[in-house]
C-alpha cells in the first residue's frame, strides 16, 4: 500500500506530503469517508475545483484514483477498469481456478527466467522464494498464499484448495493476483495487443514469457512509456540562465549543476586553468623521463593520473564551499532540487500530474502534443 499511502504536493515552494494510515487491504476495500476530510484539507482551495470535487466523492480509496482519471482524462477517451467491481470479478474466476490447480507453476516459470537472464547477465527483478504462489488471499488483511504439503497458508491459517476454491466462487475479488502473474490475468480477460510500460514495469513484464506461455498466451509488445519533465516559469528560468539541461540535472542532480556554475565563480576559471597546465607540463615531464628511462613512463603515468584525479576533486570541493557561501546560488540549486528531483526522486515519480492541470489551464493540451515515447519537456505558463 506503500504506493497509494502518500501524496506529495509542492505548495508555496515547499514539498508538502499527506500520509494517511491506510489497512493492508486493497485499495478497493478501503472506504474513503475516513480520509475524506484531511484530503480535502491537504488539497486546500483545489478540493472546490469540480473535477477534485467529483473524485473526493469517491466511496472508495480505488474508486477516487478512477474518478480522479476520469474527470481529467475521461473527455479523451480513457476508461478506468477495477478488476474487484462486483460485476467484473467473475471474468477472472477460470484463471484463479486454474491458479489454484497447479499453484507453483507460475512461480517455478519465474524463477527459470529469473535464471536464464541471470545467466545472460541481466538482474531479474522478480524472484518467487520456495514454497511463494502468485495469489493473495484477502481475509482481514491482504496477504501471499504459499503452497506446501497439499495445502496453503497465509501465514495465518491452512486452507485446501476446495476451501480456496469455494473462496474464489463467491467472491472472486478475495483472491487477487500478485505481480507476477497480473498481466497474464489482465490479457486473459482483454487480449491485449500492446502493453505501455515504465521501466521497472518493462524488466519484470519481459521476464514472464515462460508465465505466458504456461497460459497459452503470446507475450504482448512492450512500449516504454513517455518520461516528461514539466518546467513552469521560474525553474525554466534558472535553467535558462545557466545554460542547464533539465535531463543532465533529472540524471546527475547536484553535480550538473556544479559543472553549469564552474566558470561563474571568482577566480574558478583562472584555478582550473592553472591545473590544466600543470597536467600538461607533467605529461611533458613524462616524456622526458621516458627518454632518459624507459621504465619510468608507467609510474609517471600513474602519478598523472593520480594528480588529475586529486585535483579534480580539490576544485570540486572548492567549488562546493564557495557555492555554499553564495545565498543566490543555493537558493537554485535547492529549488531545482524542489521541482525536478524532490525527495531525491525524479519529477514524474512524485508529483501528480493531475497538481501541474490544476495550476494550468493547458497543461493537458501540452501532454497530448508531447510524443507518445522518448523524452518530452512540458513547458507550461
Amino acid at each position: 500500500m506503500e504506493e497509494v499511502r502518500h501524496l506529495h504536493l509542492l505548495l508555496d515552494e515547499e514539498v508538502r506530503t499527506l500520509s494517511l494510515p491506510l489497512p493492508p487491504l486493497p485499495a478497493g476495500r478501503i472506504p474513503l469517508a475516513p480520509y475524506r476530510e484531511d484530503l480535502k484539507a491537504f488539497l486546500g482551495p483545489w478540493a472546490k475545483d469540480a473535477r477534485v470535487a467529483y473524485a473526493l466523492e469517491g466511496k472508495t480509496l480505488s474508486e477516487f484514483f478512477a474518478r480522479t482519471l476520469l474527470a481529467f482524462l475521461g473527455e479523451r477517451g480513457l476508461i478506468p477498469f477495477d478488476p474487484m467491481a462486483e460485476e467484473l470479478a467473475p471474468l477472472f474466476l477460470e484463471a484463479l481456478e486454474r491458479e489454484l490447480s497447479d499453484p507453483l507453476a507460475s512461480a517455478e516459470a519465474i524463477n527459470q527466467e529469473a535464471e536464464r537472464i541471470r545467466a545472460l547477465g541481466g538482474k531479474p527483478p522478480l524472484r518467487r522464494k520456495p514454497g511463494a504462489t502468485n495469489l493473495f488471499l484477502e481475509t482481514d488483511a491482504r496477504r501471499l498464499l504459499f503452497y506446501e504439503g497439499g495445502a496453503f497458508t497465509d501465514g495465518v491459517r491452512r486452507y485446501t484448495a476446495k476451501e480456496l476454491g469455494e473462496i474464489a466462487r463467491q467472491d472472486p475479488s478475495r483472491l487477487t493476483p500478485a505481480a507476477g502473474l497480473r498481466p497474464v490475468f489482465q490479457d486473459l480477460v482483454l487480449p491485449t495487443a500492446g502493453f505501455v510500460v515504465g521501466p521497472n514495469e518493462f524488466r519484470y513484464v519481459a521476464e514472464l514469457s515462460r508465465v505466458y506461455a504456461l497460459y497459452g498466451l503470446p507475450v504482448p509488445a512492450l512500449f516504454l512509456r513517455l518520461q516528461a519533465v514539466v518546467l513552469e516559469p521560474p525553474i525554466r528560468r534558472i535553467l535558462e540562465n545557466y545554460r542547464l539541461s533539465p535531463w543532465a540535472f533529472l540524471e546527475r542532480g547536484e553535480e550538473a549543476f556544479l559543472e553549469a556554475v564552474r566558470g561563474l565563480l571568482e577566480g574558478y576559471r583562472s584555478l582550473e586553468e592553472e591545473l590544466r597546465e600543470l597536467l600538461a607540463r607533467l605529461e611533458a615531464l613524462q616524456a622526458q623521463a621516458k627518454a632518459l628511462e624507459p621504465t619510468l613512463e608507467r609510474p609517471f603515468r600513474r602519478f598523472r593520473v593520480r594528480l588529475a584525479g586529486e585535483g579534480e576533486r580539490l576544485l570540486r570541493k572548492l567549488l562546493r564551499a564557495r557555492m555554499g557561501k553564495d545565498a543566490v546560488l543555493m537558493g537554485h540549486l535547492e529549488r531545482l532540487k524542489r521541482h525536478l528531483l524532490p525527495l531525491g526522486m525524479p519529477q514524474e515519480r512524485v508529483y501528480p500530474f493531475a497538481m501541474y492541470a490544476l495550476r494550468h489551464p493547458e497543461a493537458l493540451a501540452r501532454l497530448v502534443e508531447a510524443p507518445p515515447q522518448g523524452r518530452a519537456t512540458l513547458v507550461l505558463g
